[in-house]
């Protein structure tokens, strides 16, 4: 017997599919404008980790590319499902075994891609590591204070040679930070040069940076270590051989025991 649907009950279902095309437009804008407010707040800056000047800091934001693209293909793969799920006739929609989407979203998929990135990501943190290399590397020692940085480097007579908040390195060549703490726990960050390291009181940890060419590049304390941490800023200069060789010699070759007042060595670009 053929079946006929009066205009009584089409009009409902006309109404719902118009519904649900209005909302799904009011997502896609809403979704439009959330993503470039977001993107607002990624421009270059002088801790961008995104606008790397060396190679372990490039590392780093490839990482961070890769990851960030990862997860954009999973959000758009997720949504799209859950607007199929949504808007699709539920008698038209695709069967799929509830032990299929188990297996191949909760486990298959996830270990797949995590691994992917597991694998990637210590090939990036690989390049920060203090490994021996051809190049000669230039060694600082750094000890973080609450809220300051002493930088010592070994001179060619034997002795040290030391500034506050200031870190001069050669442009070009691997540099080797060891970072150690006289009080509370604090994290050396680098952005546009390297990882984070933290320092730790009674315990040596080194980082290797480099710089692609000279410039300034600014550091922070990226640990809380009390009321003063906002403030807690250095600065990196790159230097070419003789323009680092120059400044090495006008620093001091007594130990600082404080920060100097005269504003000498006071991290503001």
């Amino acid at each position: 017997m053929p079946h006929f649907t009066s205009s009584t009950q089409a009009a409902p279902r006309r109404q719902g599919a118009k519904i649900r095309r209005r909302s799904s437009h009011l997502f896609t804008v809403a979704a439009a404008v959330a993503t470039t407010g977001l993107l607002a707040g990624c421009g270059a800056g002088p801790l961008s980790v995104l606008d790397p000047a060396g190679p372990g800091a490039a590392g780093i934001a490839q990482v961070w590319w890769v990851m960030f693209w990862f997860s954009a293909a999973v959000v758009i793969g997720m949504t799209g499902l859950a607007l199929y799920a949504t808007l699709r006739d539920p008698e038209r929609r695709l069967a799929v075994a509830p032990r299929s989407l188990l297996i191949g979203g909760g486990l298959v998929f996830p270990v797949v891609v995590l691994s992917a990135l597991l694998i990637y990501g210590v090939r990036a943190g690989h390049s920060l590591l203090p490994l021996p290399t051809a190049a000669a590397v230039f060694s600082v020692d750094v000890t973080a204070h609450q809220w300051w940085w002493e930088v010592s480097y070994p001179d060619a007579a034997g002795g040290m040679r030391h500034a506050a908040n200031e870190i001069h390195i050669p442009a070009g060549r691997p540099v080797d930070i060891r970072v150690r703490s006289s009080d509370v726990i604090h994290g050396f960050w680098i952005p546009r040069l390297g990882g984070k390291i933290d320092a730790i009181p009674g315990r040596v940890n080194t980082i290797r940076v480099e710089a692609d060419k000279p410039g300034v590049y600014q550091g922070q304390c990226a640990e809380f270590c009390g009321l003063g941490h906002a403030h807690m800023k250095l600065l990196v200069q790159a230097h070419d051989e003789a323009g680092l060789q120059g400044k090495l010699a006008g620093l001091s070759t007594a130990p600082l025991s404080s920060p100097p007042n005269d504003g000498s060595n006071k991290a503001t670009p």
